[in-house]
């Protein structure tokens, strides 16, 4: 074959991939908008059903009654993928109506979702799954039946990398990072307005990730810090336990608080051993006054991601009067 053969079938197969990619990457996931319609019909209408329909109206009613509660510090805690799948614009409206006050959350959900679409770039339906190899060999990155374009997570990498050689060198708690990520969004160079972490950032809300590195985050620091190291420069790190610390203090200062958890894991947790904490500290904190959890996850094999609410109160985390867990899938 010539050279000239060559790379003409080169071209022509890079052209069909990149149709392909387009063809699988031609439906965008839409966030819905919750400021369109009154959903409290609904809600009213579930109260007198049973089973999770009435345990979601509990829940509302338990959250509206710690908004209404004017001391009380209401923290969101996420982790799993509703901000891919369609939720994004919650969280943001939520802070706009001074409905939260602090968010713990996995990195997945404010970098790889927040940000990444921040960026300008999207989440895509799955109209059709083929095989994972395929997917893998196109560089799309598949998340149940929503994808992802992994180049443009590569984009959001290097994003994160370019903040952190930007900053001062010293350790960082993750809301530290992730409040300089608002600024730089903030500065101008939002593809998208109204994310999640330019509205905490410009509302003043902390947002918190206790496994920071367990995303996007993660491959821009490590290269940030690699890259320093080979250059003999002082490089920053992520302090989590400055992360507990600050949280800590927030509950300290605010006394009476609750928590909506979306999902389990590390932010549930790491939220709700703060009231530990800050006893060992030599504090005299209430538990969590108010709780709601949205999750799947199951009791029976004694983990319920991190416990049912009932559960944590025996660890001193949790009130049982105000508290209901959902067993639903979040979004």
């Amino acid at each position: 074959m010539s050279c000239f053969d060559a790379a003409g079938s080169m071209n022509m197969a890079d052209t069909l991939r990149n149709d392909r990619k387009a063809e699988l990457l031609k439906n965008t996931v839409e966030h819905i908008d919750i400021t369109t319609f009154d959903a409290r019909p609904i809600i009213d209408g579930m109260r007198k059903m049973s089973f999770t329909s009435r345990d979601t109206a509990r829940a509302a009613d338990i959250l509206n009654m710690a908004v209404d509660d004017e001391p009380c510090s209401i923290w969101l805690t996420m982790a799993g993928s509703t901000s891919a799948g369609g939720c994004m614009h919650i969280w943001p409206e939520m802070i706009r109506s001074n409905m939260l006050d602090a968010i713990v959350s996995t990195g997945a959900s404010v970098i790889d979702m927040d940000f990444f679409e921040a960026l300008g770039f999207k989440h895509y339906q799955a109209g059709e799954i083929p095989d994972d190899k395929v997917l893998r060999d196109l560089y799309i990155d598949r998340i149940y039946d929503t994808y992802i374009d992994e180049e443009e997570l590569q984009h959001t990498d290097e994003t994160i990398f370019q903040i952190a050689n930007s900053l001062e060198p010293r350790p960082y708690s993750s809301r530290e990072f992730i409040e300089e990520m608002g600024k730089w969004l903030a500065a101008g160079n939002a593809k998208k307005p109204g994310s999640l972490i330019q509205t905490a950032y410009e509302k003043g809300v902390p947002i918190f990730c206790p496994a920071f590195t367990d995303s996007s985050a993660g491959f821009g620091l490590v290269k940030h810090q690699v890259e320093c190291r080979k250059a003999k420069k002082p490089y920053l790190t992520i302090d989590s336990i400055a992360d507990f610390r600050e949280l800590t203090d927030i509950k300290i200062a605010a006394g009476t608080t609750a928590l909506f958890m979306i999902g389990g894991g590390v932010p549930k947790n790491f939220a709700q051993d703060t009231v530990v904490c800050a006893e060992i500290l030599g504090h005299e904190v209430d538990m969590h006054k108010y709780a709601i959890q949205i999750t799947v996850a199951d009791v029976r094999d004694g983990a319920c991601s991190s416990s049912t609410l009932k559960e944590a109160c025996s660890w001193g985390k949790v009130d049982t009067t105000y508290e209901q867990m959902v067993f639903a899938e979040a979004s």
